[in-house]
Protein backbone atom coordinates (compact mmCIF):
# COMPACT_ATOMS: atom_id res chain seq x y z
CA UNK A 1 0.00 0.00 0.00
CA UNK A 2 1.73 3.43 -0.92
CA UNK A 3 1.74 5.76 2.19
CA UNK A 4 1.72 9.64 0.72
CA UNK A 5 4.71 12.04 1.22
CA UNK A 6 2.93 13.94 3.97
CA UNK A 7 5.03 15.00 6.61
CA UNK A 8 2.10 15.30 9.41
CA UNK A 9 0.37 12.54 9.49
CA UNK A 10 -2.64 11.13 11.53
CA UNK A 11 -4.46 7.42 12.74
CA UNK A 12 -7.18 6.81 15.24
CA UNK A 13 -9.00 4.44 16.23
CA UNK A 14 -13.17 4.29 16.34
CA UNK A 15 -15.41 2.62 18.21
CA UNK A 16 -18.55 3.07 20.95
CA UNK A 17 -17.83 3.27 23.09
CA UNK A 18 -14.37 3.99 23.37
CA UNK A 19 -12.88 5.84 26.25
CA UNK A 20 -11.59 2.45 27.39
CA UNK A 21 -9.46 1.24 24.10
CA UNK A 22 -5.30 0.67 25.01
CA UNK A 23 -4.75 1.16 20.91
CA UNK A 24 -3.57 4.82 21.69
CA UNK A 25 -1.23 4.00 23.91
CA UNK A 26 0.45 1.23 21.61
CA UNK A 27 0.22 3.45 18.91
CA UNK A 28 1.98 6.28 20.18
CA UNK A 29 4.51 4.04 21.83
CA UNK A 30 5.48 2.76 18.60
CA UNK A 31 5.54 6.44 16.46
CA UNK A 32 8.03 7.24 19.17
CA UNK A 33 10.62 4.22 19.31
CA UNK A 34 9.95 4.51 14.96
CA UNK A 35 11.14 8.44 15.76
CA UNK A 36 7.73 9.72 13.62
CA UNK A 37 7.92 12.48 15.69
CA UNK A 38 5.30 14.18 13.35
CA UNK A 39 2.58 11.27 13.74
CA UNK A 40 -0.42 11.23 16.12
CA UNK A 41 -3.14 8.97 17.33
CA UNK A 42 -6.25 9.71 18.65
CA UNK A 43 -9.50 7.75 19.91
CA UNK A 44 -12.73 8.86 18.27
CA UNK A 45 -16.40 7.74 19.97
CA UNK A 46 -17.74 6.83 16.42
CA UNK A 47 -20.86 5.05 16.10
CA UNK A 48 -22.51 3.47 12.90
CA UNK A 49 -24.92 6.39 12.12
CA UNK A 50 -21.84 8.70 12.43
CA UNK A 51 -19.23 6.98 10.72
CA UNK A 52 -20.17 7.56 7.38
CA UNK A 53 -19.85 11.36 8.12
CA UNK A 54 -16.33 11.02 10.28
CA UNK A 55 -14.54 8.89 7.13
CA UNK A 56 -16.01 11.59 4.71
CA UNK A 57 -14.76 14.68 6.65
CA UNK A 58 -11.16 12.97 6.71
CA UNK A 59 -8.32 15.02 4.60
CA UNK A 60 -5.00 13.74 2.89
CA UNK A 61 -2.98 13.94 6.44
CA UNK A 62 -4.59 10.42 7.20
CA UNK A 63 -2.98 7.26 7.21
CA UNK A 64 -4.93 5.33 9.17
CA UNK A 65 -7.59 3.99 11.33
CA UNK A 66 -8.11 1.05 13.94
CA UNK A 67 -11.69 -0.05 14.37
CA UNK A 68 -13.74 -1.61 17.31
CA UNK A 69 -17.34 -2.29 17.67
CA UNK A 70 -19.62 -1.72 16.83
CA UNK A 71 -18.39 -0.55 13.22
CA UNK A 72 -16.00 -3.87 11.75
CA UNK A 73 -18.57 -4.91 9.95
CA UNK A 74 -20.35 -1.75 9.38
CA UNK A 75 -17.53 0.16 7.67
CA UNK A 76 -17.28 -2.48 5.08
CA UNK A 77 -19.41 -1.25 2.25
CA UNK A 78 -18.02 2.19 2.73
CA UNK A 79 -14.59 0.97 1.33
CA UNK A 80 -13.18 0.85 -1.58
CA UNK A 81 -11.51 -2.84 -1.20
CA UNK A 82 -10.98 -4.84 1.38
CA UNK A 83 -8.18 -7.97 1.97
CA UNK A 84 -8.83 -11.37 1.41
CA UNK A 85 -8.46 -12.03 5.41
CA UNK A 86 -11.04 -9.50 6.10
CA UNK A 87 -13.33 -10.81 3.40
CA UNK A 88 -13.10 -14.20 5.14
CA UNK A 89 -14.85 -12.85 8.27
CA UNK A 90 -16.65 -9.74 6.98
CA UNK A 91 -15.17 -7.33 9.67
CA UNK A 92 -12.58 -4.78 9.39
CA UNK A 93 -10.78 -3.71 12.23
CA UNK A 94 -7.99 -1.28 10.08
CA UNK A 95 -8.63 0.39 7.67
CA UNK A 96 -4.95 2.45 5.53
CA UNK A 97 -5.66 5.16 3.22
CA UNK A 98 -3.53 5.26 -0.42
CA UNK A 99 -2.27 8.37 -2.13
CA UNK A 100 -5.20 8.29 -4.19
CA UNK A 101 -7.58 8.46 -1.39
CA UNK A 102 -8.53 4.79 -2.19
CA UNK A 103 -9.87 2.72 1.63
CA UNK A 104 -8.97 -0.14 2.01
CA UNK A 105 -9.68 -2.73 5.03
CA UNK A 106 -7.60 -5.33 6.51
CA UNK A 107 -8.20 -7.53 9.29
CA UNK A 108 -5.31 -8.02 11.26
CA UNK A 109 -7.16 -9.82 14.43
CA UNK A 110 -6.67 -13.09 12.37
CA UNK A 111 -2.75 -12.71 11.85
CA UNK A 112 -2.65 -11.39 15.56
CA UNK A 113 -4.33 -14.13 17.02
CA UNK A 114 -2.00 -16.54 15.16
CA UNK A 115 0.79 -14.55 15.89
CA UNK A 116 -0.16 -14.16 20.11
CA UNK A 117 -0.25 -18.48 19.90
CA UNK A 118 2.87 -19.04 18.40
CA UNK A 119 5.03 -16.74 20.42
CA UNK A 120 4.18 -19.22 23.18
CA UNK A 121 4.95 -21.78 21.21
CA UNK A 122 1.37 -22.79 19.92
CA UNK A 123 1.97 -23.59 16.29
CA UNK A 124 -0.71 -26.29 15.64
CA UNK A 125 -3.75 -27.91 17.52
CA UNK A 126 -5.48 -31.16 16.29
CA UNK A 127 -8.59 -29.76 18.36
CA UNK A 128 -10.02 -26.69 20.13
CA UNK A 129 -12.88 -25.04 21.68
CA UNK A 130 -14.24 -21.62 21.38
CA UNK A 131 -16.51 -20.18 24.06
CA UNK A 132 -18.62 -17.26 22.57
CA UNK A 133 -20.38 -16.85 19.11
CA UNK A 134 -19.87 -12.79 18.43
CA UNK A 135 -17.32 -11.27 15.42
CA UNK A 136 -14.82 -12.09 17.36
CA UNK A 137 -15.50 -16.10 17.73
CA UNK A 138 -15.83 -15.43 13.93
CA UNK A 139 -12.30 -14.59 13.64
CA UNK A 140 -11.22 -17.04 16.20
CA UNK A 141 -12.16 -19.68 13.70
CA UNK A 142 -10.66 -17.79 10.88
CA UNK A 143 -7.33 -18.28 12.79
CA UNK A 144 -7.87 -21.89 13.83
CA UNK A 145 -8.14 -22.33 10.05
CA UNK A 146 -4.39 -21.59 9.99
CA UNK A 147 -3.02 -23.83 12.85
CA UNK A 148 -5.91 -26.45 14.27
CA UNK A 149 -5.89 -29.91 11.88
CA UNK A 150 -9.47 -31.23 14.04
CA UNK A 151 -12.75 -30.18 15.05
CA UNK A 152 -13.85 -26.46 16.58
CA UNK A 153 -16.17 -27.32 19.20
CA UNK A 154 -18.12 -23.64 20.02
CA UNK A 155 -20.07 -23.55 23.25
CA UNK A 156 -23.08 -21.19 21.93
CA UNK A 157 -26.44 -20.03 24.05
CA UNK A 158 -29.35 -20.49 21.49
CA UNK A 159 -29.67 -22.51 17.94
CA UNK A 160 -29.32 -19.26 16.57
CA UNK A 161 -25.71 -18.62 17.26
CA UNK A 162 -25.23 -22.28 16.96
CA UNK A 163 -26.35 -22.03 13.36
CA UNK A 164 -24.05 -19.24 12.92
CA UNK A 165 -20.89 -20.76 13.82
CA UNK A 166 -21.90 -23.77 11.79
CA UNK A 167 -21.96 -21.69 8.70
CA UNK A 168 -18.75 -19.58 9.23
CA UNK A 169 -16.74 -22.96 10.07
CA UNK A 170 -18.16 -23.81 6.19
CA UNK A 171 -17.21 -20.88 4.99
CA UNK A 172 -13.71 -21.12 6.40
CA UNK A 173 -12.98 -24.45 5.99
CA UNK A 174 -13.03 -25.48 9.58
CA UNK A 175 -15.05 -28.55 10.81
CA UNK A 176 -17.40 -26.94 13.60
CA UNK A 177 -19.57 -28.77 15.91
CA UNK A 178 -21.37 -26.82 18.44
CA UNK A 179 -22.30 -27.05 21.92
CA UNK A 180 -25.06 -25.90 24.39
CA UNK A 181 -23.15 -23.24 26.59
CA UNK A 182 -24.39 -25.37 29.67
CA UNK A 183 -22.30 -28.14 28.62
CA UNK A 184 -19.55 -25.43 28.67
CA UNK A 185 -17.19 -26.97 31.05
CA UNK A 186 -16.15 -29.96 29.23
CA UNK A 187 -14.70 -26.61 27.06
CA UNK A 188 -12.01 -26.68 29.06
CA UNK A 189 -10.21 -30.45 28.74
CA UNK A 190 -9.61 -29.21 25.07
CA UNK A 191 -5.90 -28.56 23.62
CA UNK A 192 -6.70 -24.95 23.30
CA UNK A 193 -9.92 -22.63 24.27
CA UNK A 194 -10.13 -19.63 23.06
CA UNK A 195 -12.66 -17.40 25.37
CA UNK A 196 -14.28 -14.56 23.42
CA UNK A 197 -17.20 -13.82 25.48
CA UNK A 198 -17.49 -10.12 27.49
CA UNK A 199 -16.48 -9.13 31.37
CA UNK A 200 -17.79 -11.56 33.65
CA UNK A 201 -19.29 -14.74 31.55
CA UNK A 202 -16.47 -17.35 32.23
CA UNK A 203 -16.09 -16.32 35.74
CA UNK A 204 -18.52 -19.23 36.69
CA UNK A 205 -16.29 -21.66 35.28
CA UNK A 206 -13.08 -20.98 36.65
CA UNK A 207 -14.22 -23.83 39.36
CA UNK A 208 -14.24 -26.48 36.45
CA UNK A 209 -10.92 -26.09 35.19
CA UNK A 210 -9.03 -29.50 34.78
CA UNK A 211 -6.26 -30.39 37.11
CA UNK A 212 -3.71 -29.85 34.10
CA UNK A 213 -5.01 -27.61 31.94
CA UNK A 214 -3.40 -27.12 28.45
CA UNK A 215 -3.69 -23.99 27.04
CA UNK A 216 -6.24 -20.92 27.45
CA UNK A 217 -6.58 -17.94 24.98
CA UNK A 218 -8.81 -15.07 26.49
CA UNK A 219 -9.40 -11.91 24.51
CA UNK A 220 -10.16 -10.05 27.17
CA UNK A 221 -7.30 -7.63 28.84
CA UNK A 222 -9.46 -5.42 31.02
CA UNK A 223 -9.98 -6.09 33.81
CA UNK A 224 -6.98 -9.05 33.84
CA UNK A 225 -6.76 -11.84 34.96
CA UNK A 226 -10.23 -13.07 34.44
CA UNK A 227 -11.00 -15.45 36.69
CA UNK A 228 -10.59 -18.17 34.43
CA UNK A 229 -7.50 -17.53 33.31
CA UNK A 230 -6.19 -16.23 37.19
CA UNK A 231 -7.52 -20.46 38.14
CA UNK A 232 -6.04 -21.67 34.55
CA UNK A 233 -2.12 -20.20 35.39
CA UNK A 234 -2.75 -21.24 38.96
CA UNK A 235 -2.99 -24.98 37.96
CA UNK A 236 -0.39 -24.93 35.40
CA UNK A 237 -1.59 -23.95 32.11
CA UNK A 238 -0.76 -21.75 29.11
CA UNK A 239 -2.48 -18.59 29.42
CA UNK A 240 -2.54 -16.11 26.21
CA UNK A 241 -4.52 -12.83 27.33
CA UNK A 242 -6.18 -10.16 25.50
CA UNK A 243 -2.71 -7.48 25.59
CA UNK A 244 -1.12 -9.99 23.66
CA UNK A 245 -3.80 -10.09 21.07
CA UNK A 246 -3.91 -6.35 21.13
CA UNK A 247 -0.50 -5.66 20.56
CA UNK A 248 0.25 -8.19 17.96
CA UNK A 249 -2.85 -6.82 16.13
CA UNK A 250 -1.41 -3.50 16.60
CA UNK A 251 1.83 -4.10 14.98
CA UNK A 252 0.43 -5.41 11.96
CA UNK A 253 -1.42 -2.05 12.09
CA UNK A 254 1.40 -0.04 12.49
CA UNK A 255 3.55 -1.54 10.04
CA UNK A 256 0.59 -1.07 7.39
CA UNK A 257 -0.21 2.26 8.08
CA UNK A 258 3.40 3.88 8.52
CA UNK A 259 5.39 1.52 5.90
CA UNK A 260 7.85 0.99 8.57
CA UNK A 261 8.48 -2.54 9.52
CA UNK A 262 9.21 -4.44 12.11
CA UNK A 263 7.22 -2.34 14.57
CA UNK A 264 8.70 -2.44 17.88
CA UNK A 265 6.55 -5.40 19.63
CA UNK A 266 8.26 -5.41 22.85
CA UNK A 267 7.81 -1.70 23.31
CA UNK A 268 4.19 -1.82 22.65
CA UNK A 269 3.74 -4.44 25.02
CA UNK A 270 5.39 -2.51 28.29
CA UNK A 271 3.35 0.37 27.35
CA UNK A 272 0.29 -1.32 27.29
CA UNK A 273 1.21 -3.41 30.75
CA UNK A 274 1.94 -0.10 32.25
CA UNK A 275 -1.09 1.73 31.08
CA UNK A 276 -3.02 -1.14 32.80
CA UNK A 277 -1.25 -1.21 35.76
CA UNK A 278 -2.58 2.37 36.40
CA UNK A 279 -6.57 1.58 35.71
Amino acid sequence: MTVRAIDARRAAVLGSPIAHSLSPVLHRAAYRELGLADWSYDRFEVDEESLTGFLDGLGPEWAGLSLTMPLKRAVVPLLDGVTETAASVEAVNTVVFAEDGRRTGDNTDIPGMVAALRERGIEQVDSAAILGAGATASSALAALARICTGEVVAYVRSAERAAEMRQWGERLGVEVRTADWADAAEALRAPLVIATTPAGTTDALAGAVPERPATLFDVLYDPWPTDLAARWSAYGGAVVGGLDLLVHQAVLQVEQMTGRAPAPLDVMRKAGEHALAAR
